[in-house]
């Protein structure tokens, strides 16, 4: 797990230490204004079906706890939220007292400097973020309606859960996932998935392995319609729940050895009923003192023994996250190196879809991978994650996960970007094993050194998404360069000589919504986002990189940008922008791009004139805006 300094996230820029001292100078309690105490908080798609008040601790009852005796799995009980496979991780993490100390911070409490805020950290894109929070809470009738301790005195669970819904933008966006993300994040382990009806012989080796090298884990059972969706089954269990996995075990019944493993269910009840439960008569077959170790305090709390051919029977998954990418069905411990890329799937330019889409595969953005044999043995190790960016924040925009995967290929010599027909003769060497809409796909291979091309796609063509490669080797470095149209890698840079003075007022007039005269840091982070698109749209045009563009391209770039423009606007576009020789530069591109972003903003507020007075005045405004 990564020991880096976390990075605060507030949109002040201040520090949970800053915060708080303020706080106490001014004698208030902290009211976080980047995640209200308000619905939209709660959920983006829905109305809040009952009267919910958002209370602090010391509102809800006397004396309260951030940590009563100790963080442990007894103090995660679900709310009215369907994130159970949250609550899983949550208990896991528990268990690891080292990850539980870097994700809940020790130095909060409700008496000596409480300010009505608490922080939390995540790992997050390759990097730990610091988030803040206040501490009102929503209730019903003074209870507690999501994530809560069985202490009714005790609040750090429910705190993270809101310091994660606050990452994730809201609540609801917590509805559905999967165990291993939410292990990640809490981490920033690496993580395996695996088919308990196709799994390696060694299962349960694996699973005991990971356990005794402090690994997270989780489990679930498929479902195959929404309607069996958290239903309970005959024996005890649910269908579409996540649980975490928090033992594992071999003990010997009337002289054999019987493997077992230790299930809970983040409701804090509902168990399995058939052998090995809490009272079966299984546990009278073992010698006490060992059935004493086992079971503990056993009661109704959620937590189960179950045995290993029952358990691979009944679940379908297994998650488990490794606090380091070394390989579970090996003693052999690596030195990782880990080599990080971020990049974008742009309609237009580099959204072009998997291998069935041959015309447009070979668009998706390429990356470089060279794997060194450091250990002698002709083979490397490398294990390569690809995860989706900000999904769940997106989720109020109606968009949701892409479904992704990627394919490794032999790169062939001195090309930079490889072209269709490389694609259409040559197979691939190593691939995601499917295609799957979550939020990360990660395999492990074996591969001879040598020179390889990895490409990131989503399913289907156009569609638009961010992400974030991690390439870990441990055979030796692993060297990971992008080959496509990256305005932030070496070697890639636009040759311009400056924005004009004409360029940043336009980009003030588009980004300034309050009417400042100035870009605030919020506006200025939705501008750098826009910014890069643009720029990854220009350099796809920008062939040869001269730092210019033709003129008779513009079309394509702006309609890959969402803009699209008839015969006549566009004639009046490439007049205004492109020198004697029909090309673009990357200041006027930008101008442009910025002045008709602008633009259609102002024509969407005047959508209430009919079609053809709107038209005109596009037509004269265009004209004025341009200075044609």
């Amino acid at each position: 797990m990564s020991t880096s300094q976390a990075e605060n996230t507030q949109s002040d820029g201040k520090s949970f230490e800053q915060l708080r001292h303020e706080c106490l100078m001014k004698g208030v309690l902290f009211e976080d204004p980047d995640f209200p105490a308000k619905d939209s908080s709660l959920f983006f798609s829905e109305k809040v079906p009952v009267h919910i008040e958002w209370k602090r601790p010391t509102e809800i009852c006397k004396n309260p706890k951030f940590i009563l005796d100790g963080a442990d799995r007894t103090d995660i009980c679900q709310g009215q939220l369907g994130d159970c496979w949250l609550l899983a991780a949550v208990a896991s993490l528990t268990m690891k007292k080292e990850a539980l100390a870097r994700v809940v911070p020790p130095d909060q409490e409700f008496n000596q400097r409480y300010a009505g805020i608490f922080h939390f950290q995540f790992w997050n894109h390759n990097k730990w973020l610091d988030v803040v929070v206040d501490d009102r809470l929503p209730t019903v009738r003074n209870q507690l309606i999501m994530l809560h301790s069985a202490s009714s005195n005790e609040f750090w669970s429910a705190l993270l859960e809101k310091a994660y819904a606050k990452l994730n933008g809201s609540y609801e966006s917590l509805k559905g996932g999967s165990t291993m993300e939410a292990m990640e994040d809490f981490t920033g382990g690496v993580g395996e998935m695996y088919e308990t009806k196709a799994a390696p012989g060694d299962l349960f080796n694996i699973m005991k392995k990971a356990l005794d090298r402090g690994s997270m884990m989780g489990c679930s059972i498929d479902i195959t319609s929404s309607a069996e969706s958290e239903a309970k089954t005959s024996t005890g269990l649910v269908k579409g729940h996540a649980y975490s996995i928090t033992g594992v075990e071999e003990v010997n019944a009337r002289g054999q050895k019987v493997k077992l493993v230790r299930i809970r269910n983040p409701w804090g009840q509902v168990e399995w009923n058939g052998a090995w439960s809490d009272n079966s008569r299984e546990w009278n077959y073992i010698d006490s003192a060992e059935k004493n170790r086992i079971m503990q305090n056993s009661a109704d709390d959620g937590e189960f023994w179950m045995e290993f051919e029952d358990f691979k029977r009944n679940y379908d998954k297994v998650e488990i996250c490794n606090m380091s990418p070394d390989s579970l069905t090996e003693d052999t411990k690596h030195q990782w190196a880990v080599n990080v890329f971020e990049g974008n799937w742009i309609r237009g330019s580099t959204a072009g879809g998997c291998r069935n889409y041959i015309d447009t595969f070979w668009t998706n953005p390429q990356f470089k991978l060279l794997l060194n044999d450091a250990d002698g043995d002709n083979t490397c190790s490398v294990v390569i994650a690809l995860m989706q960016k900000n999904r769940r924040k997106l989720r109020k925009e109606g968009l949701d996960l892409e479904t992704i995967g990627f394919a490794v290929y032999e790169a062939p010599e001195g090309e930079d970007h490889v072209g269709k027909d490389f694609f259409r003769y040559n197979g691939s060497k190593a691939r995601s094993r499917t295609y799957i809409n979550m939020r990360e796909v990660a395999e492990r291979f074996t591969l001879p050194p040598g020179n390889y091309l990895l490409v990131p796609t989503t399913f289907q063509p156009h569609h638009e998404a961010d992400f974030l490669i991690l390439c870990s080797s441990g055979s030796g470095p692993c060297f990971l360069h992008h080959y496509h149209f990256n305005p932030l890698s070496s070697g890639k840079e636009i040759k311009f000589d400056g924005l004009s003075l004409s360029t940043c007022h336009s980009i003030i007039n588009l980004m300034d919504v309050d009417n400042t005269g100035k870009i605030e840091f919020q506006e200025f982070k939705v501008f750098w986002e826009k910014l890069k698109k643009w720029i990854m749209l220009f350099l796809s045009f920008d062939t040869d990189r001269s730092g210019k563009m033709s003129s008779y391209e513009l079309r394509g770039a702006l309609k890959a940008a969402g803009m699209q423009l008839n015969n006549p606007l566009l004639q009046l576009v490439g007049l205004r922008f492109a020198d004697e020789n029909y090309e673009i530069d990357f200041d006027d591109y930008l101008t442009c791009i910025v002045r008709l972003e602008n633009m259609f903003r102002v024509f969407q507020a005047l959508d209430k004139f009919n079609r053809g007075r709107v038209q005109m005045n596009i037509m004269q405004f265009l004209m004025l805006s341009m200075n044609v």
